[in-house]
């Protein structure tokens, strides 16, 4: 891919830490203005150092990074022709992208009309069924009280789980393992979704219990071109956010996982998608895969399909917006080794993963090399304020094989130097030496290698 590019001279980036520094290297690579919108926290970040800025507003996000309309008159005042949303925030609300578009601002991501298709439960799984996906069995759409979620559950046979239609990140669910607990299951996630969502419709899922997380990385243009950069693992999980993933998926059947990426592209090219998308995927035991959802934007993720396919999804997601046709076709792409991502985050795994905000009095990452990359937005000294997300960088090792990457990987952590604030570099070490992540012998219910044995959780 080289570097000239004939497009957008200036892109609005509306979100921060590392996302915004993601896109900062490649805005740069292209020759591309970056302007950041950032909160009063955020104004001597190191992402945005010397940068051309808009403050948006106080620390809290609801009144900076949250604020659609300041956000998108921002972006216009700015002088900005594209924005780009990272993840989080408002990547994935369709009210924004229409209103950038009222603003003359080329959103980054898909249409209005398809992320708002996609972000809704029922109308995607309807969509992605119609193309050939495999659902998980549940109800045909949402609930209408806690006793038609009994009927459908006593058909589906138990534990069944209730979910927000508008839901996400494990918020507004509930597990009901017979039919006595499905009211009680049934009116507290409706409580939930509502505080969380200001949407209290349900639907409701059979609940597969030790199944894997497997996602499909897929990229397509405004011309109904659509490539995918295969599968990825994302398995380890705490409260339903990822900690480790990893390309390719080895525990998916090749015939299934074959069949599920072609039906994934046709259901994409139908929905009119464009830009970079995910879609997440639950394997059963017998080896099914059967969609969950799909995320309309970019994933923290992303970058185990970079090293392995060597295309910068942000890149595309530029060149698509402005017009461009997709440069390769799927038979172009060659995906290479095995990459695993850890996210290093300032939090306490020892103490359920409690924030731990702080100054960082030291950090040295490892040397970064065509085999091991370091995503981050933060220096030393840097002080990681309450208001955000915990993330502080993400390490992605590469290797010939999977057993090399994870080698590669401990020697990175292990020449990590970071003091300060707790994070998760030990439990990373913890699940890379245990024989539960080494084997692959693990599912969603549980942390592989941690707590470490003798240690309670």
């Amino acid at each position: 891919m080289g570097a000239s590019f004939a497009g957008f001279q200036r892109i609005f980036v509306a979100n921060r830490g590392e996302v915004a520094a993601r896109v900062r290297r490649t805005c740069e690579r292209l020759g591309i203005t970056p302007v950041f919108g950032v909160s009063e926290a955020d104004r001597d970040a190191p992402w945005c150092r010397g940068m051309e800025q808009v403050v948006l507003g106080p620390a809290r996000a609801t009144e900076s990074y949250l604020n659609l309309e300041r956000v998108a008159l921002a972006a216009r005042e700015s002088r900005c022709s594209a924005l780009h949303p990272g993840w989080g925030f408002l990547s994935e609300n369709p009210r924004f992208v229409s209103l950038c578009e009222a603003h003359g601002v080329t959103f980054l991501g898909p249409p209005a009309h398809v992320m708002h298709l996609m972000g809704k439960k029922t109308p995607a799984k309807q969509a992605m069924a119609r193309a050939g996906l495999t659902l998980i069995p549940g109800s045909d759409g949402i609930l209408m009280d806690a006793a038609h979620a009994r009927e459908v559950a006593d058909g589906v046979g138990y534990p069944v789980l209730l979910k927000a239609e508008s839901g996400g990140g494990g918020r507004g669910m509930r597990i009901a393992r017979a039919t006595t607990e499905v009211e009680q299951a049934y009116e507290e996630a409706c409580a939930e979704a509502v505080a969380a969502f200001g949407d209290g419709r349900l639907y409701l899922e059979k609940l597969i219990e030790g199944g894997r997380h497997v996602e499909l990385q897929l990229l397509a243009d405004r011309y109904g071109a659509v490539v995918h950069l295969g599968a990825r693992d994302c398995t380890v999980q705490r409260n339903h956010q990822k900690l480790i993933e990893e390309s390719p998926a080895g525990e998916v059947p090749p015939e299934e996982l074959a069949r599920t990426l072609e039906a994934a592209c046709q259901a994409t090219a139908q929905i009119g998608y464009t830009g970079a998308g995910t879609m997440e995927f639950l394997l059963d035991d017998a080896g099914v895969m059967r969609f969950m959802e799909m995320n309309t934007r970019l994933q923290v993720e992303h970058t185990v399909s970079e090293m392995r396919s060597g295309i910068d999804l942000v890149e595309q997601q530029i060149r698509v917006a402005a017009g461009h046709r997709l440069p390769f076709e799927q038979g172009q792409i060659a995906l290479q080794g095995h990459a695993i991502e850890l996210r290093i985050n300032a939090e306490d795994p020892s103490d359920g993963f409690r924030p731990a905000p702080g100054l960082l009095q030291q950090w040295q990452p490892p040397t970064q090399s065509v085999q091991l990359r370091i995503d981050t937005h933060v220096e030393q000294g840097y002080a990681v304020p309450p208001f955000y997300d915990s993330l502080l960088c993400k390490l992605i090792a590469q290797g010939k094989t999977r057993d090399e990457a994870i080698e590669r990987a401990i020697e990175a952590l292990t020449a990590f130097r970071c003091e300060g604030p707790a994070t998760t570099i030990p439990m990373h070490l913890s699940i890379l030496r245990s024989e539960a992540f080494r084997s692959g012998r693990y599912t969603t219910r549980a942390i592989p290698g941690w707590p470490p044995e003798g240690e309670e959780s």
